[in-house]
């Protein structure tokens, strides 16, 4: 878990790192090892500093992972409200509640260059007559 960076153990003190501390040039293409913890708190590191839109850039990034990331806060959230930590409830929570927007602004991404590439495509071979 040290290796994957998600925990850090020092003088005989063990602990997970909170998103604050994330590398913020985290890429999930080149972790090898990507953890299901690790994108919920990479998520909620992105939501928190660069928006929905932000995290639609990792979500995409994320592919095939991202909705066990999602569940993954949905438990948290749970886990969280029960223990009363109020904190940590509200940035899960706010994956969760964002989610869908969050879903969305992805798909967009992604449909994105494939229509400009058609509008590119159309342009060349109108030029090219």
């Amino acid at each position: 878990m040290v290796d994957a960076g998600i925990l850090r153990s020092s003088h005989g003190k063990v602990r997970l790192l909170k998103p604050v501390e994330l590398p913020a040039d985290w890429d999930p293409a080149t972790d090898k090892r990507l953890t299901a913890w690790e994108a919920v708190h990479q998520l909620v590191r992105v939501l928190e500093t660069g928006g929905e839109s932000a995290a639609a850039a990792l979500v995409s990034k994320l592919g095939s992972a991202a909705e066990p990331a999602r569940e993954l806060a949905y438990r948290l959230y749970t886990i969280c409200e029960r223990k009363k930590r109020a904190a940590e409830a509200l940035a899960y929570n706010g994956l969760v509640q964002s989610w869908p927007e969050i879903t969305r602004l992805a798909r967009e991404r992604q449909q994105a260059p494939a229509s400009t590439d058609r509008v590119v495509r159309r342009g060349r071979s109108r030029i090219d007559q």
